[in-house]
């Protein structure tokens, strides 16, 4: 029976196990994260955009609501002359009132909630984009963050072999022992400089776990390079016009006066009152003597009764006037982000081109050479033709360099990712 029992256990223990592997995020199953699965996974599982995409049911109950209709009224009314000394006398009336919604308001009224939907859409689509924006340039930070290590650690190996040739060559009474301790002070700088970079790398990948929605406490290595390929055909005006046409908040503006226009339609219209048509039964009963003799007469009394506000004094005046005011009040908006839009595509435009410039300086002129003369350096050094600081000055320019060219590489990227959110489509920017 004991091992019945552990037998029961152990099949409960894996089966739950697979459960909880089953119900992880897709993401962990790829167990390296590309920027494609990572802004996927962003869009999905964001606490902001989450909690906002739940504000979607406010707009559609308001669009339910808009299109009701007002609910009929049932009157009910019934008297007795029981309390005045006439057991006889009753009167008894039912009746169904319905108001009816005149110049178009319910019509009206549906137009004002599509427009509150379509803006609540293209809000969220705004939102999408920033976040979109913020996790590439995060994506980026820790490609760079990681190449800085890579950088590090063949500091870190360079200054290794100059230790190991430097003791060799103090042991044959080639060098001053100054020298070694010099390699010494090198090859421990560079490995604090590695443990600061590693918690650089650190903090990005938890920024970037954060701003995606990651598993708390998870961390995937990452696939990317911040070389690139891509290059931006198009030109300034056409970026522009792009935006214009593209960009959520720009849709966000025009769905906003049109609403504005809607609203306007609807206060209008409800400066119109509605109409109450009623249809009621009345029974009256009445006694009555003839001849000495007491009896009881019914009628029966068909009434329809149409009844509406006289628009004397309230005549929507406020609702005009207010619904005036944000037709006003999006119509500068839409002005003022036109200008903002052009403004912060030609920034970005800018920025690129520069980075662009900067990059191919670096690649033609810079990198190629620099290369060479730290290899042509270190073999002068072991040559004897040299000493140590000149080879340590060296070493200290060429990682230097690359780093600087690393943060080239890294402004160009982030430049292209700046670029696509201000355009607001992918323009091929972004690591690859």
């Amino acid at each position: 029976m004991g091992n019945n029992i552990l037998a029961r256990k152990a099949l409960l223990l894996v089966t739950g196990s697979i459960w909880i592997l089953s119900s992880l995020p897709a993401l962990a199953d790829e167990q390296i994260l590309s920027l494609p699965k990572v802004v996927e996974y962003s869009l999905q599982h964001n606490s902001d955009l989450k909690s906002f995409r739940e504000e979607k049911g406010i707009f559609d109950a308001g669009r339910l609501k808009a299109g009701l209709l007002p609910n009929p009224t049932l009157d009910l009314e019934a008297g007795t002359g029981a309390l005045t000394g006439s057991d006889a006398e009753s009167t008894l009336s039912i009746g169904i009132s319905q108001e009816f919604l005149l110049a178009g308001k319910r019509s009206k009224r549906l137009a004002v909630a599509e427009r509150d939907l379509d803006l609540y859409k293209y809000q969220l689509a705004d939102k999408e984009r920033l976040i979109i924006e913020e996790v590439k340039t995060l994506f980026c930070d820790v490609i760079l963050a990681e190449q800085r290590l890579t950088l590090a650690d063949r500091s870190i190996a360079l200054n290794r072999q100059l230790w190991d040739i430097s003791k060799e060559r103090l042991a044959a009474g080639d060098i001053a022992e100054l020298e070694l301790n010099l390699v010494k002070i090198e090859l421990a700088r560079s490995e604090v400089s590695r443990i600061d970079v590693a918690k650089a790398l650190r903090q990005n990948q938890e920024k970037l776990s954060a701003i995606a929605g990651l598993p708390a406490g998870t961390q995937y290595p990452t696939t990317g390079t911040l070389q690139s390929t891509s290059t931006l055909t198009r030109a300034l005006a056409e970026l522009k016009q792009l935006a214009l046409a593209q960009r959520p908040d720009m849709k966000a503006l025009k769905t906003e006066r049109e609403r504005g226009e809607a609203g306007v339609r609807l206060a209008r219209a409800e400066s119109v009152p509605n109409l109450t048509v009623g249809l009621s039964a009345w029974r009256d009963t009445r006694s009555m003597k003839i001849g000495g003799l007491e009896g009881t007469d019914k009628a029966y009394t068909i009434m329809m009764k149409l009844s509406m506000p006289i628009p004397l004094f309230d005549r929507n005046q406020a609702g005009v006037q207010e619904a005036r005011a944000r037709l006003s009040s999006a119509e500068s908006r839409l002005s003022s982000i036109s200008r903002n839009i052009e403004r912060e595509v030609e920034t970005a435009y800018a920025s690129y081109l520069s980075s662009e410039k900067i990059l191919s300086l670096y690649k033609t002129d810079i990198i190629p050479q620099l290369e060479e003369n730290l290899n042509l350096t270190r073999e002068a050094w072991r040559l004897g033709e040299l000493g140590i600081l000149t080879v340590i000055q060296e070493q200290k320019k060429f990682f230097e360099v690359s780093d600087n060219y690393l943060m080239a590489l890294y402004n160009r990227q982030t430049a292209l990712v700046k670029l696509d959110s201000a355009v607001g489509t992918e323009l091929n920017g972004g690591v690859e």
